[in-house]
């Protein structure tokens, strides 16, 4: 798999290398994420639907995080022409492929939440007793 992985990586533009960055920096961010989760798990939903699930949320941070999650085809909006219009938001086939690899990882992050909370605790102590003793 490595070598595979590393013929692939040989063959790419540096377009495609600056598109990676981009589309992994896009689904890592604060937002995103959590709302292509939602529209995976329970789409296709209405705004103000998505907008109660990912709570904390402004409605200006999620109407971008919409459009670039459309923008790059892992979700997809629907206008439905009544009064009032309908927008309905639901996760592409590549959207939910993508929530299917990332879910392992945020399983892992899960399971081991407390090593990382503890290994935090460790390194605040360190730090905290490195400052008091180049202060003292």
């Amino acid at each position: 798999m490595a070598a595979k992985n590393s013929v692939l990586w040989s063959t790419l533009t540096d377009e495609q290398e600056t598109m990676i960055r981009e589309v992994i920096s896009r689904v890592t961010d604060k937002w995103s994420l959590w709302a292509l989760s939602e529209l995976a798990q329970h789409g296709p939903l209405r705004f103000s639907r998505l907008m109660d699930r990912v709570e904390g949320v402004s409605q200006k941070s999620l109407t971008a995080t919409l459009r670039h999650l459309e923008r790059d085809g892992l979700i997809k909006r629907t206008v439905m022409v009544q009064v009032p219009i309908r927008v309905d938001y639901d996760a592409t086939d590549l959207g939910r492929a993508m929530v299917a690899e990332v879910h392992p990882l945020w399983m892992w992050v899960a399971v081991n939440l407390q090593g990382v909370a503890r290994a935090r605790r460790t390194f605040d102590r360190r730090t905290r007793v490195q400052a008091t003793a180049e202060i003292g």
